[in-house]
């Protein structure tokens, strides 16, 4: 969704009015962006470094832009600003600790590592250098120096969430195999049917034509069903005579979960074994003859088959906890100076909910 410097300044303003905030009270700080206002108004202070208004709109921007939001009237947007903001405005908190953190590192972008970046950007989009400075203008709203500090954030992000969370968490194949038994459910695969067919199409037209066509309709389903019952292969008589679109793949049809058969078909099913050919059909498509080839029961996967998809679902919710019990910590140490109280509700009601929700789950 593109977002140009009207549209921004239109957000900034829907905003203020969606959420209350007034401005007259909030502290402000002289900006050095480029084209912006002098001054900047402060929502909250983050061991002492400021978060303003314009943060907070970009931070919401980028929400919106990764939903593919579009309003059509400034009603609706105020209503969306209003209910993306309080995860916006948490996130936008932990991350500003979590840079924090990384600086305490000592962690920085190099210049080399800045251009290697710019220039994986550049080759995968076919652009040139002064294309990708409009792009970034453009699209990302952001001088080259913004997008920087922007890509230098997410570095630091990712660095600390590796010595931090990373490197101290763990999945053995032991304790897979354990969440594997304790949760066989979750890997049960349905039952299944695997049928084969022969469809003779009936006539459309009306009449003695009509009959007459039915009734040669008719004489082949039974020859065909009798070359089966004769000895042929079904997937060869069906390759042969039948107009189903099937023909080309031996008349079969499935695996098929079995719930998502039509109750006729299980009907017909019900008396027959794996293997046989059931009776001549006529359905509202022309004659169908159907062999029942094969069906297996509903059971779990094998652990082998799931093994990795739960050393990668259970790594990350553990990643997750750890990162929730990180954050917090973080947070608790932190000096947080709100100046929006409005804003200080709205976070201090998410992160409660937040917490609500790990305890919970």
């Amino acid at each position: 969704m593109h977002m140009n410097h009207t549209w921004k300044q239109e957000l900034a303003a829907l905003a203020l009015v969606a959420l209350g905030a007034g401005a007259a009270d909030a502290q402000t700080l002289e900006s050095g962006r480029p084209g912006a206002q002098v001054f900047e108004r402060i929502i909250v202070k983050i061991n002492g470094d400021p978060f303003t208004q314009t943060d907070l709109e970009d931070a919401q921007i980028t929400e919106l832009r990764t939903r593919g939001v579009i309003a059509q009237t400034d009603a609706e947007l105020r209503g969306i600003i209003a209910e993306i903001t309080p995860e916006v405005l948490a996130e936008a908190v932990d991350t500003v600790l979590l840079v924090q953190r990384g600086h305490d590192y000592g962690f920085r972008l190099s210049d080399e590592q800045f251009e290697e970046i710019l220039n994986g950007i550049k080759t995968d989009n076919g652009l040139t250098d002064d294309q990708l400075e409009i792009a970034i203008m453009q699209d990302q709203q952001m001088t080259m120096l913004e997008f920087r500090q922007a890509v230098e954030d997410q570095m630091m992000v990712g660095q600390v969430q590796q010595i931090e969370i990373l490197n101290k968490i763990s999945m053995t194949d032991t304790e897979a195999r354990v969440y594997y038994d304790d949760n066989l459910d979750e890997f049960m695969q349905p039952a299944t049917v695997t049928l084969r067919e022969i469809l003779i199409g009936a006539a459309d037209a009306s009449g003695a034509l009509a009959e007459a066509q039915d009734r040669a309709a008719l004489a082949r389903a039974e020859e065909a069903r009798a070359r089966v019952l004769a000895g042929e292969e079904f997937a060869d008589v069906a390759r042969e005579m039948s107009d189903a679109a099937s023909k080309d793949n031996g008349g079969q049809l499935g695996p098929i979960v079995r719930s998502d058969l039509s109750q006729v078909i299980l009907d017909r099913l019900e008396t027959m074994e794996v293997g046989a050919v059931g009776e001549i059909e006529k359905t509202p498509a022309g004659y169908q003859i159907l062999q029942f080839a094969a069906a297996t029961e509903a059971a779990p996967s094998s652990y082998d088959d799931v093994r990795n998809r739960i050393m990668e679902n259970v790594f990350d919710e553990r990643r997750l906890e750890a990162l929730d019990r990180y954050l917090g910590t973080l947070r608790e140490d932190a000096i947080i100076e709100w100046v929006d109280e409005d804003l200080q509700g709205i976070y201090e009601a998410q992160v409660r909910s937040r917490d609500e929700a790990r305890r919970g789950a």
